[in-house]
């Protein structure tokens, strides 16, 4: 861990919570260059905006590379409370993202370390550093709790829970 990722994982936790007042999965996210200046920010919003894409990872990419004027991050550091998807992943690789910080494993599907490799991959044109478990009992608790929740208060039985 370096200094400086507790900070940073606590705004992407800030923005779960954000995504989780909108009813979506609480996922938050934050890149940031390699001077430590935030370039974006964000929460999952696939529900609000009617839009498979719309990860917290891929908005904040999204964002950065329009505020940049290059789809190229080279040198960021994006931090994200959960263990990226294949998607998310891949999109991380594709933008040249230097370093990638998660707080919490998805054990179902994260694609850095869990069920696939992707951001260091010798198979790729680009290998991320990568730093796992910041913070990851607060993390994993966010999402263990909206799921909860969505049990609780789910009135049919159709209800899949899909963190645990």
């Amino acid at each position: 861990m370096i200094e400086g990722d507790e900070f940073w994982m606590r705004e992407a936790i800030k923005a779960a919570l954000d995504a989780e007042k909108l009813d979506e999965v609480p996922i938050g996210a934050c890149l940031i260059d390699e001077r430590g200046a935030i370039l974006a920010i964000g929460g999952n919003r696939t529900i609000t905006d009617n839009d498979p894409t719309a990860h917290a990872e891929i908005l904040v990419l999204r964002e950065a590379a329009a505020k940049i004027g290059n789809y190229r991050l080279l040198g960021t550091t994006l931090y994200t409370t959960i263990e990226p998807c294949a998607m998310c992943a891949g999109a991380l690789v594709n933008a040249r993202v230097k370093r990638l910080v998660y707080g919490a494993a998805d054990e179902r599907f994260g694609a850095v370390e869990t069920v696939f490799r992707i951001c260091d991959s010798p198979l790729l044109n680009h290998q991320i550093e990568i730093s796992a478990g910041v913070l990851a009992a607060e993390c994993r608790e966010l999402m263990q709790n909206f799921f909860r929740n969505k049990r609780r208060n789910s009135k049919s039985d159709t209800f899949i829970d899909y963190a645990t």
